[in-house]
């Protein structure tokens, strides 16, 4: 049986393919580095990362960019012998404009060194390769209109200015005209396109609503690539607006696959809310996720196999209590495979592992857009408990180190050890709760915490909307600190909305030392502990 979603934590805008008995699935990465994660299934139940393939700064190097820009919903597919995976690296998200470089790599093999980008166009983002059975490929992407209001093809939202398509070579690139070939249905903000041939049809998938609650996968068809277009007869085949008590919410943007004995499948991004403290509001802690449906033909359209618009309910939406197998790193060999960290090409200049331990290397401050160490893993989970052990010692208060839960630099706690000058080396709260643009900090800990010399054991106990950060040392027992905090700010939906808030939660450990003389943080261990959450 299949549990949705079956990529949990952070990993929106599916794009699948299969080759032979395979299937390979991508997802965005936004900021985090490297870009792009594929993963690898035979049964579509079970899945593995076996890939990030945008790893050099010859491909991706996003210093500088803001928070939610970066990689931008990649487009996998397979022909020619050959893995193509296209992407979009985002410049800029504030503002009339959306700077949107597109991109093409290639590999022979999944995991493989994927080539140095060839660059497309930068008319719109979420692009996407289409190769047509005749050889002839096909780039697609949306067009972005900064003009303001009446002045795009869908009044529903001028800036989403249609879908346009154009033939492309790797060879010869963009080559003849560039035409626009939807406008999107009265939902708008048509966005995401996919092009997949059946029975002499194309179809157009997109996605429409916006990445919250009212998103939707939509779908049109011609009998030429070129169009018209005419939409579904029920125009959207998959969306949740106007199901706020479903235990699914915010689906669409997906991609369909069809499997060795004929049977379709569609993916889709997902989320999976909870009520804040307070029982109010839907939040969801662990981002944008990926969720797959069973999807049958009537009259050469597709619909979900039980009909309507909603992501089955028959299929569980949550992990059974038993949950997960803990993920623990008594002692660090190499970054482990979960791990990411943000922006950067050039990792050695933030971590690197040395006697048995993760050796972070204090650079810009936490929230940085250029250079801040932070080495971090996704929250898969509705409640978890997280533990790191740190060798830090301190000579300034512009000196910190610990373990953060981190959503971007105007959504995180962090638990740290700093230094006082009364004190000595101090453990300290900070939290930026959600405030946009200034990114304020409050220090929710009454008094700093006094520390003796050796490693600390920092923990965090997440549970729905609430977490609450733990210290021991010398083997003493794990002691709370601070007060209970507000989880639910580290979500997509926390602080001021969906303000530069396109990705997920993650929990990780971080160093700054914004002196510039880059102190040194030994991170012995870290463990990860999944929890059952009861949903209220």
């Amino acid at each position: 049986m299949i549990t949705n979603p079956i990529l949990p934590g952070f990993n929106p805008d599916p794009s699948i393919c299969r080759v032979g008995s395979d299937y390979y699935l991508a997802t965005s990465t936004f900021e985090w580095y490297p870009g792009v994660q594929i993963h690898h299934s035979t049964d579509l139940v079970n899945w593995t990362l076996v890939s990030r393939p945008l790893n050099r700064a010859a491909q991706l190097d996003m210093r500088g960019n803001p928070d939610s820009c970066g990689i931008w919903a990649p487009c996998l597919s397979h022909a020619d012998g050959r893995f193509w995976l296209v992407y979009t690296d985002v410049k800029r998200l504030d503002g009339a404009f959306k700077d949107a470089p597109n991109y093409v790599v290639t590999c022979d093999t999944i995991n493989g060194d994927w080539s140095d980008p060839i660059y497309v166009n930068s008319s719109g983002f979420d692009p996407s390769l289409f190769h047509d059975a005749d050889g002839r490929k096909y780039f697609v992407n949306m067009q972005w209109n900064h003009r303001g209001p009446g002045t795009g093809v869908n009044p529903a939202h001028d800036s989403f200015d249609g879908i346009l398509l154009q033939e492309w070579s790797e060879t010869d690139g963009l080559t003849g005209p560039v035409r626009n070939i939807y406008a999107g249905t009265p939902r708008g903000l048509t966005e995401a396109p996919h092009i997949f041939k059946r029975n002499g049809w194309y179809y157009l998938t997109t996605a429409e609503g916006g990445t919250g609650y009212e998103h939707a996968v939509t779908l049109a068809r011609s009998s030429d690539i070129w169009g018209p277009y005419e939409d579904h007869p029920d125009l959207h085949v998959m969306s949740a607006k106007g199901a706020p008590d479903h235990p699914v919410q915010r689906t669409g943007h997906g991609q369909y696959v069809e499997a060795e004995d004929g049977t379709g499948w569609h993916t889709y991004l997902m989320g999976r809310p909870i009520t804040d403290a307070n029982g109010k509001g839907r939040f969801c802690p662990c981002g944008r996720e990926t969720g797959i449906a069973r999807v049958v033909w009537r009259d050469d359209w597709l619909y979900l196999e039980d009909g309507g618009l909603l992501s089955p309910e028959t299929i569980p939406t949550d992990h059974p209590p038993a949950v997960a197998a803990p993920v623990i790193h008594n002692h660090f060999t190499a970054l482990p495979p979960e791990f990411q960290w943000l922006r950067t090409p050039y990792p050695d200049r933030i971590f690197h592992v040395a006697d048995r331990a993760l050796v972070l290397t204090g650079r810009e401050s936490i929230g940085s857009w250029f250079e801040q160490a932070l080495v971090a893993r996704r929250q898969e989970h509705l409640a978890y408990h997280a533990e790191t052990t740190v060798t830090f010692d301190p000579t300034t208060f512009q000196q910190a180190a610990g373990l953060t839960t981190y959503y971007n630099r105007g959504k995180f706690h962090a638990a740290l050890i700093t230094h006082d000058a009364e004190q000595g080396r101090v453990l300290t709260l900070m939290s930026c709760m959600g405030d946009f643009p200034d990114g304020a900090l409050s220090f929710p800990l009454a008094k700093d915490v006094p520390l003796a010399d050796g490693p600390v054991t920092l923990s965090v106990q997440v549970t729905g909307p609430d977490q609450q950060f733990y210290w021991a040392q010398g083997g003493g027992r794990p002691q709370p600190f601070g007060p209970v905090l507000p989880a639910n700010i580290i979500s997509d939906e926390g602080g001021r909305g969906e303000h530069a808030s396109f990705t997920g939660a993650f929990v990780g450990m971080v160093a700054f030392d914004i002196t510039g003389s880059g102190r040194q943080a030994a991170f012995g261990s870290f463990a990860y502990h999944p929890q059952p959450f009861q949903r209220s």
